[in-house]
């Protein structure tokens, strides 16, 4: 960890501070608030109920629809010049960032706000809580979405780890002809069709399916809607360890059967961009992903673009659900020299999440329902092109058959080490490949999850 903390910090300015609290709230909007740009909504602007001075630096992951990153820089910097605070801002690809904040958090300095897109529940203990900016924001606009809510605080401690303003849905994505071809043209509904049209497919035109067992986040993700749509899960309700069960082997058997006869072992080595790539390039059937590679497909590939479709959430022997592609998950280090500038700014950036939305291309949904009230409208008529314009619609309902990391239970520090460390892909890829059975392996998973679980409970910060 030394040799990672020099390396990251050589690459980071910053120092370490003493962080203070949010006090306050204000209301009133900018009179004349700025354009987000051509068809955009108006951004506004509150002013801070305190001074603010000094530097803000923000780290946040290079978004996979870049439009949203133009926009973050140069919505960062109107702020910046309204309230008189220095604002560095560093994209770096969001699989380097869980190292990057654990170095900076080591180390004691680095930057004073970061966000991520996956869980960072077991961070809680170098980082502030931000139960003030969560209350303040709920107050301002309602209630937050439980999805997110569930994937920023630990019930245990009542201590809000993160802020989650916002998140994304992770519906199925296929190419229709290939699935017409096979007597889905809606795409499949269920896990068995995915395997009898997918199975079809691969026979028929040697076209694999795109579900990964690989140590990236797409995996994590993917797999653990397969795992609660058979009725498994690795904790339950109480936050007790519950992978070994008959549910999850279930799972793992289905999912060997599926590469077997759908898929090749590149599935075993890819990154979170790896799906993206293969559905644009036109060689997968089907794919779990935000619409991030569609998006792509409609500037680099249109024929795919208008080829890809969604179905929800697939049905399983115990019901439809799918983890969140993406959590926003904004965080403060204890190390933050400006906390004051990073819940202003977590606020101003919450107020303006149609700006968001918008730049993102449609990718980013708000915890706050109250502030992108033009979404369903966004989604009924794509404004970015879809042919046909309500391809998007059924993302209206997402919060239907999406769920938290944890679930049936929270976002605990345990599940964030178990997501962090690939246990589950890693359990997949073991039967999948037939290193050992899929009893064998679930049980070698539920091994190396009882400590992790046992360790944050003994530190009291995991129920059951």
């Amino acid at each position: 960890m030394s040799e990672i903390t020099r390396r990251m910090l050589l690459q980071s300015a910053g120092a370490a501070g003493v962080g203070a609290v949010l006090a306050g709230c204000a209301s009133d909007e900018d009179l004349n608030p700025t354009p987000a740009g051509t068809g955009a909504p108006q951004e506004t602007f509150t002013e801070p109920t305190r001074k603010l001075s000094g530097e803000l630096k923000i780290l946040l992951w290079s978004h996979f629809v870049p439009s949203h990153d133009t926009w973050f820089d140069r919505f960062a910097q109107d702020w910046a010049a309204k309230t008189g605070v220095k604002v560095t801002v560093d994209h770096i690809d969001q699989a380097q960032i869980p190292t990057r904040i654990a170095a900076e958090i080591s180390a004691g300095q680095g930057h004073d706000l970061v966000q991520f897109i996956a869980c960072l529940s077991h961070l809680e203990e170098g980082v502030l809580d931000l139960k003030d900016v969560t209350e303040e924001a709920s107050k301002r606009w309602g209630t937050q979405l439980e999805l997110c809510r569930k994937s920023s605080l630990n019930p245990k401690t009542g201590k809000f780890y993160a802020y989650s303003p916002g998140w994304v849905p992770d519906p199925g994505n296929f190419r229709k002809t290939l699935w017409t071809q096979a007597g889905l043209p809606n795409g499949p509904s269920t896990w068995e069709e995915l395997l009898k049209g997918g199975t079809e497919i691969m026979k028929s035109k040697n076209i694999q399916m795109g579900l990964g067992m690989s140590q990236e986040i797409d995996s994590n993700m993917v797999l653990r809607a397969l795992m609660w749509s058979f009725g498994a899960s690795i904790q339950d309700a109480s936050e007790k360890v519950s992978l070994n069960s008959p549910e999850t082997i279930a799972a793992v058997e289905y999912m060997t059967t599926l590469f077997k006869q759908t898929m090749t072992n590149e599935v075993f080595s890819w990154n979170a961009a790896s799906n993206n790539q293969g559905l644009v390039a036109g060689k997968l059937s089907y794919a779990v992903n935000s619409i991030s590679a569609y998006r792509t497909a409609q500037t680099q590939s249109p024929e795919v673009a208008d080829d890809i479709h969604f179905v929800p959430a697939l049905s399983g022997p115990r019901g439809a659900l799918a983890a969140q592609h993406v959590m926003y998950n904004w965080i403060v280090p204890k190390h933050a020299k400006n906390p004051d500038a990073s819940k202003e700014f977590l606020l101003h950036y919450t107020a303006n999440y149609a700006a968001a939305t918008y730049a993102s291309k449609l990718y980013d949904f708000c915890a706050w329902d109250k502030l992108t009230p033009q979404l369903n409208t966004w989604l009924a008529t794509d404004p970015f092109g879809s042919k046909p314009a309500d391809k998007l619609k059924l993302l209206g309902d997402a919060t239907k058959w999406s769920t938290n990391i944890g679930h049936p239970g929270p976002a605990n520090p345990a599940e964030g080490e178990v997501f962090s460390t690939f246990i589950i892909p890693n359990m997949f890829a073991r039967a999948a490949r037939g290193e050992v059975s899929a009893r064998q392996a679930v049980l070698d998973a539920e091994n190396q999850i009882n400590p992790i679980f046992a360790k944050w409970r003994a530190k009291g910060l995991v129920g059951g």
